[in-house]
């Protein structure tokens, strides 16, 4: 089944996310399988906004093994801790990160990413894996990302 995405091109951030969450929400809640809906999510926001790199790993003992993703060849793993993306599991917090080389232990994956945002993904009270969206410019991502972003992830019930 062919599945289409509606949003006006030219319309504000929060307007983009605001059409976009009840669409996802809507794909999310016909779609059982956890990897299929992370897939379509990777998939909805790099193409809708753009973003550089986008993609969740997933918690496998302690590490972040790359899951679902769009954008450029990525890290495979990542250490419980280490980088934005470790850092995020660790603290059970969303991380923005306006210059990625600002970042202390920043895990270069790709030296054309320059700003990051990563939400940690929970199921059952624990984290389950993140997401990582990345961009090619600096300060890319703000409080407006990170609102919309948590409403979309806590959105569904990976338990």
């Amino acid at each position: 089944m062919a599945e289409k995405i509606i949003y006006v091109e030219n319309s504000s951030k929060e307007e983009k996310y605001q059409s976009l969450l009840p669409q996802i929400t809507a794909l999310m809640d016909d779609e059982p399988d956890f990897i299929a809906n992370l897939a379509t999510v990777s998939a909805v926001l790099k193409e809708a906004f753009g973003f550089f790199w986008v993609g969740f790993y997933l918690v496998k003992g302690n590490e972040l093994v790359l899951g679902p993703f769009q954008g450029p060849v990525a890290c495979t793993r990542i250490p419980f801790g280490k980088g934005v993306c470790g850092t995020a599991w660790k603290e059970q917090r969303t991380i923005i990160v306006p210059d990625v080389e600002q970042f202390p232990g920043h895990i270069a994956c790709s030296s054309e990413s320059k700003s990051e945002i990563v939400l940690p993904l929970f199921s059952e009270g624990n984290v389950i894996g993140v997401l990582d969206i990345d961009s090619n410019r600096l300060n890319a991502f703000d409080e407006i990302d990170a609102k919309y972003l948590e409403v979309l992830i806590y959105a569904k019930n990976y338990s």
